[in-house]
């Protein structure tokens, strides 16, 4: 069914490049101003956005054997994500049960148990708790009570989504509406991680909003991408999550020749798709085929957000290829770091001075009109409710 509804995307895209035409929202979206400066608001978000929803936090390729970590911080959260001898993978909050010392350090590879570094307490791969260093003097202690704190972590298209809540009654797939069953054909199991960089922006929304618009591409990005860049979009959604592509004359060109059901999946997976809260996965071809995943968190105040860059390739790639990708992973942070977050974080000292009230979404920026209407709408929707909100949200081919 979801090869059925990539097929169904492409043909609804040559039905745009066919006729020039766009999809646009019902009216224009103003949101208050203050929604990216407002430090209370801000603390909120962070709670009930980042500290509730599901989070991707990390790539298969990441953990690609049995007794594999990979130990992490994401959102002011530090965990263990490990694969046991049966592949089954488990994540944790990296915090010893003793008296809370973290237990590794970032980083990845391969493991037997986990053991704390400050009274070598050890814990098996599913954080259940098998050593206590001198249990005789230490005292009584119910070890099947004093595992790790264990977070509900899910697995699919590659890619690994962690709810830091260790007590959400939200179940991941529900959340992620089958765009995961999607995001599937990728097959990012079998990339590899080219590189990995972190880049500080501006408020996180005001970051985010760039990787859903498509308008300021000729605009902002002229000296990089080129002026000839396309800023006409067509969002789909399930749910909060959005893909975001432009109509693809190439792709009308091609469906003459070729019937979409047998278009390569690379065509078929093309344009920005987006994971809410705060993921962006952009295709780029330089070498081979790959993507930039960029993965934003709040920073340490309102006005500031960090941005992870990962840049995965679909294959090993030969010494020129290599160079070739370098060269794109290269340009993407100037993209991003000298052209949409230097942009962002002057937008964001306009609008401290409080003298703007509201900011405008056109009816051509769909996709920053549903992210800013989930958000206040799961601002507003209390935890016994998120599992509804999700089962019962749009999904785009319910309503073709």
């Amino acid at each position: 069914m979801s090869k059925e509804t990539l097929v169904s995307l492409a043909k609804d895209n040559i039905k745009h490049a066919n006729a020039k035409s766009v999809s646009l929202a019902t009216g224009t979206m103003k949101i208050p101003a203050s929604d990216y400066t407002d430090n209370k608001r801000w603390i909120i978000e962070k709670n009930k956005l980042f500290h509730r929803l599901p989070l991707l936090v990390a790539m298969s390729c990441e953990l690609p054997e049995e007794r594999s970590y990979l130990s992490i911080e994401a959102a002011g959260i530090p965990m263990i994500i490990t694969r046991d001898e049966n592949f089954k993978l488990h994540a944790m909050l990296n915090s010893c049960s003793h008296r809370g010392a973290q237990i590794l350090d970032p980083g990845c590879g391969k493991i037997k148990r986990l053991t704390c570094p400050f009274h070598a307490w050890g814990y098996d791969l599913d954080g259940s708790l098998a050593h206590v260093f001198a249990s005789d003097v230490f005292g009584e202690i119910d070890k099947s009570q004093h595992g790790l704190i264990r977070l509900p972590v899910y697995e699919n298209a590659g890619l690994i989504w962690v709810n830091t809540d260790p007590n959400s009654n939200l179940c991941i797939s529900d959340y992620l509406c089958g765009y995961d069953n999607l995001l599937q054909h990728f097959n990012f199991r079998n990339w590899k991680i080219f590189g990995r960089r972190s880049i500080v922006g501006p408020n996180w929304k005001i970051a985010y909003d760039g990787y859903l618009d498509l308008y300021h591409l000729p605009i902002l990005h002229k000296k990089t991408f080129g002026s000839d860049m396309p800023y006409k979009s067509l969002a789909y959604s399930w749910g909060p999550h959005t893909r975001v592509t432009s109509p693809d004359p190439d792709l009308a060109k091609e469906s003459l020749h070729v019937p979409p059901e047998d278009f390569d999946i690379d065509n078929l997976t093309s344009g920005v798709w987006t994971i809410f809260p705060h993921v962006s996965i952009a295709s780029f071809d330089a070498g081979c085929r790959g993507v930039l995943i960029s993965q934003l968190f709040p920073g340490s105040k309102v006005s500031e957000s960090i941005t992870i860059q990962t840049y995965m390739i679909s294959r090993d790639l030969e010494e020129s290829e290599a160079t070739e990708a370098q060269t794109m992973f290269d340009l993407l942070e100037t993209v991003v770091s000298e052209e949409d977050y230097k942009t962002g974080l002057k937008q964001q000292a306009a609008l401290k001075t409080g003298l703007r009230n509201e900011v405008i979404f056109g009816r051509n920026e769909e996709g920053c009109q549903t992210f800013h209407r989930w958000v206040n709408k799961i601002l507003e929707t209390p935890d016994s409710e998120l599992p509804q909100l999700f089962k019962s949200a749009h999904r785009w081919e319910h309503t073709r």
